[in-house]
């Protein structure tokens, strides 16, 4: 680690995140186009720029190690390494779920995808991940937070494809493989916006010292709304 002054390191490992994210997002939205078009060759990039994610992932978590072991940071220096720790392991996870949802290309067709709606569902993952990583940048607590209310929405379409796969399964001439893949796709989907804001999570606790985790989870609204 060099002599330069904390805050400038500090601001490279945040650039560094902010690098990895932008593949993140560009690989979420890829995967939707490639499965969308079942699109072989955006697939096989997007698989490439996931091991650059890994690496990069890797990398950047051995540098906030060794900034620790050698500048022992406290304070606010302290909690923003360990914010880009936490949020480096969040979107490596999110670029992982993007590699899972290609991988089921070949088991949905385009017209089954469709009529699930999850390029909007997508979108809106894609947005709150980017929203996210914004708030860190800017340290904006009401960034946050808005991003936390949007991983409702996407709850909401990720309930609303439970029950349709569900009550799809009943029909005699159901597919049923197919219906499982596009289950799968949404729960891929929705754990990004999940991943999403646990990175919106730790901005808050990087800009107040909050911990706010453990909100009470999805499958408890599920049960609740399978109750309605």
């Amino acid at each position: 680690m060099s002599e330069r002054p904390v805050h400038e390191l500090i601001k490279e490992l945040s650039q560094v995140l902010v690098q990895i994210s932008s593949k993140v997002v560009g690989n979420l939205l890829n995967a939707l186009h490639a499965v969308k078009h079942q699109d072989e060759q955006v697939a096989r990039k997007i698989r490439m720029v996931d091991d650059e994610i890994d690496l990069a992932e890797v990398n950047l978590e051995e540098r906030c190690l060794a900034f620790l072991a050698l500048q022992q940071p406290v304070a606010r220096d302290l909690r923003t390494i360990v914010t880009i720790i936490k949020i480096n392991d969040d979107l490596e996870r999110i670029g992982d779920l993007a590699v899972h949802i290609i991988e089921r290309m070949q088991d949905i067709s385009p017209e089954m995808l469709e009529s699930f709606e999850f390029e909007n569902m997508g979108l809106l993952a894609g947005e709150m991940v980017k929203k996210s990583i914004e708030a860190f940048v800017t340290k904006d607590r009401i960034l946050a937070d808005q991003v936390c209310a949007l991983d409702e929405e996407v709850d909401v379409k990720h309930r609303a494809v439970f029950k349709k796969v569900t009550a799809l399964m009943k029909a005699s001439d159901s597919d049923i493989n197919q219906l499982i893949a596009a289950l799968s796709i949404s729960r891929y989907i929705e754990r990004m916006a999940d991943h999403a804001s646990r990175i919106a999570n730790e901005v808050v606790f990087l800009v107040t010292g909050e911990i706010v985790r453990h909100r009470g989870g999805f499958y408890e609204k599920l049960i609740e709304s399978l109750n309605e």
